[in-house]
């Protein structure tokens, strides 16, 4: 018997449905995003050093924790579709192996992020006191990272069974203790030591073991939970290979997107402290921006994949059409808010003038960028909901890496500099070379991104279900 209704819908009954699951999904990616907002905004008015530390370091940490939260999303459409089965004991079954995984990337990710002077050889000469801030606040995340994943067991478990509201509740809660954590911790008040980023650091790793324990608490005294059976059990390596087969393809792709930004960052640090922190402000708000589409994606993957475990084909892929549809739409709304507030939000982020005027002329881009960027977003999670990975994994490695990264270094920092001065100078006016550049190649290749995983995805279905109206 599914927890879940399977029956087919009609067009306004799925676009309802869609809306349903993706709103508290929005909301609260949204707060979970808070928590980088939050730093972005305090260290920058805390000095520009502080935000140049912040910068570099979250672009490590995002990195090292997208890519492996990647893998533990893996448990979302494996539970969905026994969900949509109404096989209730292997969702309960998948989560414990999923805790296991959990744990096991919480060692290798923190490995890699204790080792920063790796990341920033790509960064040529950086300050010294950058150097030694971002140290001790990747420390303070190295703490973090095991919460934030097994989290997301919970997160899976949550979205798998259109129960969303539960993460949002979290981390809208969540919020509210990192800004008052912040406060003391950033700028030191009621007697605390003035820490800077490292302040930001620590306050995120206090919230996230607090949200992680209220979720585990929650999914375990819930009745409605507790018709899964969820236990931790012994390690199973057939089902951690059910997770890994599928997880691994798919943090490699959230790596390669999430890479892009990482190594942009990395290679206009080398431009100065000002581009640092105008780079991170607007990477920061394509990455706010993105959580519409990443909302709409999950619960739309998570609709499709109940449909497919109740064998409801054609209801799967009308599903999935919808939530293009809908990420769309909302799409071009947050374009234009993002075009028309540009002066607004900018000064939100910084006072700093030098800062502000980098900012201001890379999101001239901007909502063009957002645009294409949902469309590559959602497509990839239909993708996932039929549980495929590879292939995505490799069409986005050409998109996002060869064409977006390798040529936006070509042109904005390698032998290629200076070839596309008439085509930035009118797009970007008042950019620096560099990251204007590699900010206008980014939109070239998630373009690139979107008509390629489309394609692909309409490739499958025509192949995989021949009897399905595309």
């Amino acid at each position: 018997m599914s927890v879940v209704d399977t029956a087919p819908r009609s067009i306004p009954e799925t676009l309802r449905a869609i809306f349903k699951q993706s709103w508290p999904v929005l909301v609260s990616q949204w707060a979970s995003m808070a928590f980088g907002v939050l730093d972005t905004a305090m260290t920058g008015h805390a000095g520009s050093v502080d935000l140049a530390i912040m910068a570099l370091s979250i672009s490590i940490y995002i990195t090292v924790f997208v890519g492996l939260m990647g893998v533990m999303h893996a448990l979302i459409p494996i539970q969905a579709q026994h969900v949509g089965a109404g096989e209730l004991d292997k969702v309960g079954q998948i989560w414990g192996q999923g805790v296991w995984v959990s744990l096991v990337l919480s060692v290798v990710g923190g490995a890699v992020m204790m080792f920063p002077d790796v990341w920033l050889s790509y960064s040529g000469d950086v300050d010294p006191a950058v150097r030694a801030g971002m140290k001790s606040y990747l420390q303070a995340l190295t703490f973090a990272l095991p919460a934030a994943l097994m989290f997301r067991t919970v997160y899976a478990l949550a979205n798998a069974v259109s129960r969303p509201k539960l993460i949002m509740a979290i981390n809208l809660g969540g919020i509210v203790l990192k800004i008052f954590l912040n406060w003391l911790l950033i700028f030191g008040n009621w007697g605390m030591p003035a820490l800077g980023a490292t302040g930001a650091g620590i306050s995120s790793a206090i919230v996230m073991w607090v949200n992680l324990g209220v979720g585990l608490w929650f999914i375990h005294h819930t009745p409605f939970y507790k018709q899964f059976g969820l236990k931790l059990g012994l390690p199973d390596m057939k089902a951690l290979w059910s997770i890994l087969r599928l997880g691994i393809p798919m943090g490699g792709s959230y790596l390669v997107e999430v890479c892009a930004f990482t190594f942009m960052s990395l290679l206009v640090a080398q431009e100065g402290n000002a581009v640092i922190g105008g780079h991170q402000i607007t990477a920061n708000l394509a990455a706010l921006a993105y959580m519409m589409p990443m909302s709409i994606g999950v619960a739309t993957a998570a609709l499709t994949a109940q449909a497919i475990g109740a064998g409801q084909i054609q209801q799967a892929h009308r599903t999935s059409m919808m939530g293009l549809v809908v990420g769309l739409f909302g799409a071009l709304i947050t374009a234009c808010f993002l075009y028309f507030g540009r002066d607004f939000i900018v000064a939100t982020y910084t006072s700093d003038l030098a800062v502000a005027a980098v900012a201001l002329s890379l999101l001239a881009l901007l909502p063009f960028f957002h645009v294409v960027d949902a469309m590559q977003c959602i497509n990839s999670y239909l993708l996932r909901a039929h549980k495929v990975a590879v292939v995505p994994l490799l069409l986005q490695i050409v998109a996002l890496m060869a064409i977006g990264l390798l040529g936006g270094w070509w042109l904005g920092f390698g032998p290629g500099k200076g070839l596309i001065e008439p085509l930035r100078n009118q797009l970007l006016a008042g950019s620096p070379v560099g990251a204007g550049s590699m900010w206008l190649m980014a939109t070239v290749g998630l373009s690139t991104s979107a008509i390629l995983l489309h394609s692909w995805y309409r490739y499958i279905i025509r192949n995989k279900y021949p009897t399905v109206k595309v």
